[in-house]
């Protein structure tokens, strides 16, 4: 059996983020043959063309975190109907400069969790239509929007609700599922 590197990203910068607690909800309930490691995106200067030439270290490292993975997931809040604007940033220095963009034909996921019902819906669409653009091959099924509330997510990524668990564990099985097949058809 193949070990699969996940590359994951939190929209948030919030030192409380949920989406935080939510990715640790993730990790746990995934296949144990997904491994995971954060890409960081809050040191990221912002994206210019002018740097296009030169990127900045951390720009570099941001790159070669997803050189390094074979998958990523994006676990992101929604601001203003839209996604974070430091994940946006993020994609923005990964996919550039042109023709050396760090998202073509990886595996990628896309969830989120809001304490409002509409658990991300609006910035998962707007992500996902950047993600096209960059020619990342989503997973579009089972879709994620997920209402948080600390009763049922422990601040380390318990989950204290039977149906949660069982989705969530769903959805990652899906995810290693969806990773299994891009990667067969487009190794990296």
């Amino acid at each position: 059996m193949s070990t699969y590197q996940v590359g994951y990203f939190i929209g948030s910068l919030s030192s409380t983020s949920i989406n935080r607690v939510l990715s640790k909800a993730l990790i746990r309930l995934a296949p144990d043959d997904l491994e995971f490691t954060e890409i960081p995106i809050g040191d990221l200067p912002l994206y210019s063309p002018d740097f296009d030439s030169a990127y900045p270290p951390e720009a570099r490292a941001l790159k070669e975190a997803i050189s390094g993975s074979d998958a990523v997931m994006f676990v992101t809040p929604e601001y203003n109907r839209s996604i974070p604007g430091a994940l946006k940033n993020a994609i923005d220095w990964a996919s550039r400069p042109w023709g050396e963009n760090s998202f073509d034909h990886i595996p990628a996921a896309v969830v989120g969790a809001s304490v409002g019902q509409i658990g991300t819906a609006v910035a998962q669409q707007s992500l996902r239509g950047v993600l096209s653009y960059c020619n990342a091959r989503q997973m579009t099924a089972p879709e994620a929007y997920i209402q948080f509330s600390e009763e049922v997510f422990g601040p380390d990524g318990e989950i204290h609700a039977e149906d949660t668990e069982a989705f969530l564990r769903d959805f990652m099985s899906e995810f290693r599922d969806h990773v299994e097949r891009v990667l067969t058809v487009l190794p990296r």
